[in-house]
């Protein structure tokens, strides 16, 4: 005797070996033997096994289920007697075996109800059902569709449509997501790869950034026209006039010019030091629509070639110090000694004339390390050594002087016409330091008078190694300072705004913006912290692309570079470290050749092999573990 039976949702056949209460031990045609269950056998018949189960489906094939729906009658059924129906006979092992295939084999036409049992689906749902699998089928067509022409690299157009989220968001269960799944999978590439080749990416760099914006940027980088008409062009302010006129040291792409210095000598040997910050905080009001902005945004972004401001230009140029204009100011005044003490310090709200915005290009060939011994011709030679002896007294007070210092390199990115030049320049140049210390004296200072006046502030603060923002005056051990309030840069930084009006509040003995225990205090603090680490992350990461774009733009094959440690290097002349697989272990500092093999800007990856030893080559970098990040203000 044989058997029809289901085992895991498919129909199978067996001869009979033995069988007791509930169970039988069988063997299939093909001799292996097992024990099932007898409630899961259907029908017991006594046709051959050979070739049953291929004659009962040829035999399926010929039954149509529409036919097979509309003989059925309304209560469920077993699949034999309605053979017996179907047929007008009594059907043959073979033939009862083929409904009962048919049957399965179509849930959406009859609902199971039980090993062998069916029942027809009523009308309108099965008219529903068929109408989503007509659906499904169509999708199924359209999808390989795309699918093909992915695979030939083109771009289908509704696809196209969806690339925002394929790029930024993807919905895995989304149809577009789906197709551009299948199709990645059998290219065996990454999807961004893919859209790319696909001529969906027509900029590496407007990718990348895209991301960016997306997430910080959602509503757009513009900005209101409310916000951009807040500030009048002929703004005024009822302010004292400075007795000197400033100047300005900044890179030659700075248009928010925040910080100035002047000097005048004053009786008995007393030379006055001016260092003037830019004081948008006159003109901005807490919680207009602009300081909400502002409070937003939370700095201005910067990246090679193209930056976001924290404020709109109608806000920056009434307060930004520009050569032959006259600007409100918060200035720290230093009365420094022959000896370059400082004896006293006055801070002050003021108008002053801005004289000269010097640039770093055209300054530094007449004042650098080598001509400060004698005049360069420089009509500012005199004022800038002046600054430059001040800046090294003190950093010298700050505990921070050390001329044996290995020079580290900053980086500036020009980016014209999609080309970028990447010019560097040493951290710590008589250019640098002047700014650095006098913006660090500033920031501790001002710090300083809000502890004292008892008036709020948010803090910069350095321990054992970790650098965070704070509600309290803490120390910051890597400047060497008591306290470090931001308030220098209030045109670019929310926290250099803040501070600003509580400093101008006690300048001006007017009630501080931000009262102790200020809730808005703490919500800023913590909002910037966070903003302001993605922000300088992103720009870390576009300037990794624009270092691995002036690689292929150069054509470079072959660079030099500096093992860092193990495997990683960092690159002459660009800010830029990475992994070489396969680099002998060499030590710390060792110079090395290696041959550049692949440059993926759209993945963000360069791999290279290295070649040899460089022999008798220093480090060009510092190797030494630095802050945790630059605090100094560099112009």
């Amino acid at each position: 005797m044989n058997v029809f039976f289901e085992e895991d949702g498919s129909f199978k056949v067996a001869s009979i070996m033995t069988e007791s209460q509930g169970s039988m031990q069988i063997e299939s045609a093909g001799g292996k033997r097992s024990k099932i269950k007898t409630s899961n056998v259907l029908m017991r018949f006594e046709a051959p096994l050979d070739g049953f189960m291929d004659a009962a489906n040829l035999e399926a094939e010929t039954l149509d289920l529409d036919f097979l729906w509309e003989c059925c009658s309304e209560p469920e059924f077993g699949f034999e007697a309605f053979a017996v129906d179907y047929y007008g006979r009594k059907p043959s092992s073979i033939e009862a075996a083929a409904i009962a295939i048919k049957l399965h084999s179509a849930p959406v036409y009859f609902n199971r109800k039980g090993k062998g049992r069916y029942k027809a689906a009523p009308a309108e749902i099965l008219k529903a059902a068929l109408a989503g699998l007509e659906k499904k089928r169509l999708l199924a067509e359209k999808m390989a569709g795309f699918i093909a022409q992915l695979k030939a690299y083109t771009m289908p157009e509704e696809l196209m449509q969806k690339l925002d989220m394929l790029l930024y968001e993807p919905d895995k269960n989304a149809f577009e997501y789906k197709t551009l799944d299948a199709a990645a999978g059998e290219l065996h590439v990454s999807h961004i790869k893919l859209l790319h080749a696909c001529g969906a990416i027509p900029s590496i760099h407007d990718y990348h950034l895209g991301a960016f914006l997306r997430e910080y940027f959602a509503k757009g980088s513009d900005f209101t026209a409310q916000q951009i008409a807040e500030i009048a062009a002929d703004i005024t302010f009822d302010l004292p006039m400075a007795d000197a006129e400033a100047f300005s040291i900044d890179d030659s792409t700075t248009t928010e010019i925040d910080d100035a210095f002047s000097i005048k000598p004053l009786a008995d040997g007393i030379t006055r030091v001016g260092i003037h910050i830019a004081a948008p905080a006159l003109g901005i009001a807490i919680d207009s629509a602009l300081d909400v902005e502002a409070m937003q945004r939370l700095s201005t972004v910067y990246m090679p070639g193209h930056k976001i401001t924290m404020l709109p230009e109608t806000a920056i140029r009434p307060f930004s110090l520009d050569a032959g204009k006259i600007k409100p100011v918060l200035s720290l005044y230093l009365h420094v000694a022959a000896d370059l003490t400082i004896t006293r310090r006055d801070s002050k709200v003021e108008l002053i004339k801005v004289a000269d915005n010097l640039r770093h290009d055209a300054l530094e060939p007449f004042f650098n390390e080598t001509t400060l011994a004698a005049d360069s011709g420089h009509p500012y030679w005199e004022k800038l050594l002046f600054l430059f002896q001040l800046a090294q007294s003190l950093e010298k007070a700050r505990g921070k002087y050390d001329p044996t210092k290995p020079p580290q390199v900053d980086y500036n990115f020009y980016v014209n016409d999609g080309k970028v030049s990447i010019v560097g320049r040493h951290r710590g140049s008589p250019m640098d330091k002047l700014v650095a210390e006098l913006m660090i004296e500033a920031n501790n200072q001002w710090g300083a008078l809000l502890v004292a006046h008892e008036v709020p502030g948010l803090y910069r603060a350095q321990s054992g190694g970790k650098v965070y923002m704070t509600t309290k005056a803490e120390p910051h051990q890597g400047l060497g300072v008591a306290q470090y309030a931001w308030s220098t840069s209030p045109l670019r930084r929310a926290v250099d705004l803040i501070n600003q009006r509580q400093i101008i509040s006690v300048v001006q003995n007017t009630a501080p913006a931000y009262l102790p225990n200020s809730d808005a205090l703490t919500t800023h603090m913590r909002n910037f912290e966070l903003t302001y680490k993605a922000y300088s992350e992103f720009q870390i990461r576009m300037e990794r692309y624009w270092c691995l774009q002036y690689l292929i733009q150069e054509n470079v094959q072959e660079i030099h570079a500096t093992v860092w440690r193990e495997n990683l290097v960092r690159l002459d002349h660009l800010p830029y470290m990475t992994k070489v697989y396969g680099l002998p272990e060499l030590k710390t500092g060792t110079r090395v050749s290696l041959q550049v093999q692949e440059v993926d800007t759209l993945m963000m990856d360069l791999r290279t092999k290295f070649m040899h030893v460089l022999e008798n080559e220093p480090a060009l970098v510092d190797l030494t573990i630095a802050d945790d990040e630059n605090e100094a203000e560099v112009a």
